[in-house]
């Protein structure tokens, strides 16, 4: 590990070292979400440097938390997994989300906003049982951003797969979504729903995608914990 260590048997201290240095345990919320690829894990932690994130992976490999395994027919692409040790962290990661999800206030959590990271997690999250048998395209516009984080689409195939695109995909739109950036990453949180932030958002297109926008929609496994603090 890089920090220099607290010098202390105790198990929380002990794992604290390994567990508690930069960015490690949000990288972690990545890996036990099923996250294997460093792209991908890129995508999760996006103000995270890729240097950085290479440095924490070696040290968690060294740290038997994952292991590196070379990707079936994709030569020179390597996946990271977890090894029981990191499984047995799922807990961990989850307990520390319910806690930040009651305790942490709403106003600090609503000034982190990030269209990249929000729209990577709706992808991941996103439930398409309640859409058409068919492919679904739905297209994110925050009229708050600049242009060039303005638009996000999400591709929906008939067999469940997600695709988020930050440029045109070329398929026909079945739903257009525009909103601010804020009020999105509030229904996210559970801080809001569809329905309660109607007014914040225009809904073009579809009226079935439309009006199961709040089940489908990819929330934040925490959504549901009720907040204890404003």
């Amino acid at each position: 590990m890089t920090n220099a260590g607290y010098k202390q048997f105790c198990p929380v201290a002990m794992a604290s070292e390994i567990l508690c240095t930069r960015w490690t345990m949000v990288l972690m919320r990545e890996l036990v979400a099923g996250t294997t690829r460093f792209n991908d894990l890129r995508r999760g932690v996006p103000k995270m440097s890729p240097s950085l994130l290479s440095t924490r992976l070696k040290e968690l490999e060294v740290a038997n938390i994952i292991v590196r395994r070379p990707c079936r027919g994709e030569r020179g692409v390597f996946e990271y997994h977890l090894t029981e040790a990191g499984k047995d962290l799922r807990s961990v990661v989850e307990a520390l989300g319910v806690w930040g999800q009651k305790w942490v206030e709403s106003s600090l959590s609503l000034k982190n906003l990030d269209p990249s990271l929000l729209m990577w997690d709706m992808r991941r999250n996103l439930n398409p049982s309640p859409l058409p048998d068919q492919r679904t395209v739905v297209k994110f516009l925050y009229s708050d951003l600049p242009s060039s984080k303005r638009d996000w689409w999400l591709v929906i195939e008939r067999e469940g797969d997600v695709d988020l695109c930050w440029s045109d995909p070329g398929f026909e739109i079945d739903l257009y979504v525009t909103t601010d950036l804020r009020t999105m990453t509030a229904i996210w949180m559970g801080l809001g729903t569809v329905k309660s932030e109607s007014e914040k958002i225009e809904l073009l297109g579809s009226r079935e995608v439309a009006e199961t926008m709040q089940v489908w929609l990819g929330l934040s496994p925490f959504s549901k914990q009720k907040k204890l603090v404003a």
